[in-house]
């Protein structure tokens, strides 16, 4: 008797990284500067002034981090590829930054580990933001040129491929929020990027069907809004939520339309939006061989007034709710609350709202930045992570049960990385990073880890 869940025959398990939080080398082999680099070094922007420039120095390490996914059992890896070090600065082609990743794909191939690649998880170059971003629509068309690229070096031996990781953290963190980079605080502007990071998407897969490559899809972060109160007030504030979080990004791609209830989350900031063009909607709904999802806990949304007064001056995250605390349940160090039924439900109702436009889904990232010390005896015991894990696939085992798709998981993180505006200060990784000798030790989530998978293959 054991405490892992069972999962089918063939279900893919997986570890998770991205690319400006562990490469590090941020100035070698030709690489540019991303939105990420100058977000990180502008005073005030991350926690302590951290930046991604050396991170997990993965880019020189990378032989040792596929020996611990190899070591973990993994079925296959997901990683990122650095648009910067592909077409440093919006071009020419750099082959040392192309080089680097056939190198790592080598690598995971020889480990016989799959490789997941992912095109964009959010550094983009700093040359395209500084000619308008995501807010234009010519950053779209240089993506799909870049993807293109990238599939032509590399589409031959990996399976897997991810167009965009998390759009609503590009349009609306980096945009909207300012919390992420580029650091801006737009109304139609945020609104504009998160139309042509799907443009882009559609672009995007165009390339890599013509490149042949054997699966493609995207992965968002769905969030589940929960009411605070079952007042009208706050039950309509949910819709505006699940608008701006969800179906900004599952109307159009799974059902080809925009949300009916835009209008009234975003008012004027959405009217004659002048960015969306004929076509567009039938580019952004192309067929999926798979929707990636990355979940972490549930939100809570109650009615509330809005931050700016004058409608002109509001920006696009400024839809009169305010998230409220969700008492009596443990939260993480990020202090998210950790409600594992809620994953479940998440994945019970996408599936119930579209049916068989939803592809097979894959769990792109899970995880929990936990308070991790390390023992005297060398060792990271972390057991709210392992109960965490548990819990969470034990929760996407009920949704398979209740009829959802799931093909595969997929832990967050592989590693302890810089965590965006929280710099170092989180800790997400199954293996922890000392970042000043950059020694890796794998922690008790990684032996449990290992012993699931080792458990579900008999």
């Amino acid at each position: 008797m054991t405490d892992f869940p069972g999962f089918p025959p063939g279900f893919v398990f997986g570890a998770a990284t991205a690319s400006y939080q562990i490469e590090g080398a941020a100035r070698e082999d030709g690489r540019s500067p991303s939105i990420w680099d100058t977000y990180s070094r502008t005073p005030g922007r991350t926690a302590n002034g951290d930046t991604g420039d050396v991170a997990c120095d993965h880019y020189h390490r990378y032989p040792e981090d596929v020996a611990l996914l190899r070591d973990l059992g993994v079925d296959s890896y997901r990683f990122s590829i650095a648009w910067p070090r592909i077409v440093p600065g919006g071009g020419p082609v750099n082959p040392k930054g192309l080089d680097f990743y056939s190198r790592l794909v080598d690598e995971l191939l020889a480990a016989g580990i799959e490789p997941a690649a992912t095109l964009y998880h959010w550094d983009l170059p700093q040359a395209l933001e500084d000619e308008g971003g995501w807010r234009v629509r010519a950053t779209a068309e240089r993506f799909a040129e870049y993807t293109a690229v990238v599939a032509e070096h590399l589409g031959d031996r990996v399976p897997r491929w991810i167009t965009l990781n998390e759009p609503w953290c590009s349009a609306f963190l980096g945009y909207s929020v300012g919390r992420h980079a580029p650091g801006a605080q737009e109304g139609r502007g945020a609104l504009a990027a998160a139309h042509h990071l799907l443009v882009g998407h559609g672009l995007a897969v165009e390339a890599l069907r013509a490149a042949g490559v054997r699966e493609v899809g995207i992965t968002l972060n769905l969030d589940r809004n929960l009411p605070a109160t079952g007042s009208p007030a706050d039950l309509a504030a949910v819709v505006r939520a699940d608008t701006q979080h969800n179906l900004v990004w599952t109307e159009p791609i799974l059902a080809g339309r925009y949300p009916a209830t835009e209008e009234e989350t975003w008012g004027e900031l959405i009217t004659g939006a002048d960015f969306r063009r004929d076509g567009d909607l039938e580019l952004i709904s192309q067929p999926l061989d798979f929707l990636g999802i990355n979940y972490y806990r549930p939100i809570v949304v109650a009615d509330a007034p809005h931050r700016e007064a004058d409608p002109a001056r509001r920006v696009a995250t400024d839809n009169g709710y305010a998230e409220v605390a969700l008492p009596d349940v443990r939260h993480t160090a990020m202090n998210w609350p950790v409600v594992p039924e809620s994953f479940t439900d998440l994945l019970v109702e996408l599936k119930k709202r579209y049916g068989d436009a939803l592809p097979p889904v894959h769990i792109t990232e899970n995880g929990s930045a936990e308070d991790d010390t390390v023992s005297a005896d060398g060792a990271v015991h972390d057991p709210d992570r392992v109960a965490y894990l548990r819990d969470h696939l034990t929760a996407l085992r009920a949704a398979m049960d209740a009829g959802v798709d799931v093909r595969g998981y997929y832990v967050w993180s592989l590693l302890d990385n810089f965590e965006w505006a929280f710099g170092y200060d989180k800790r997400f990784g199954i293996v922890r990073v000392d970042y000043g000798t950059q020694e890796r030790t794998p922690k008790d989530s990684y032996r449990w880890y290992r012993d699931m998978i080792a458990a579900h293959r008999g």
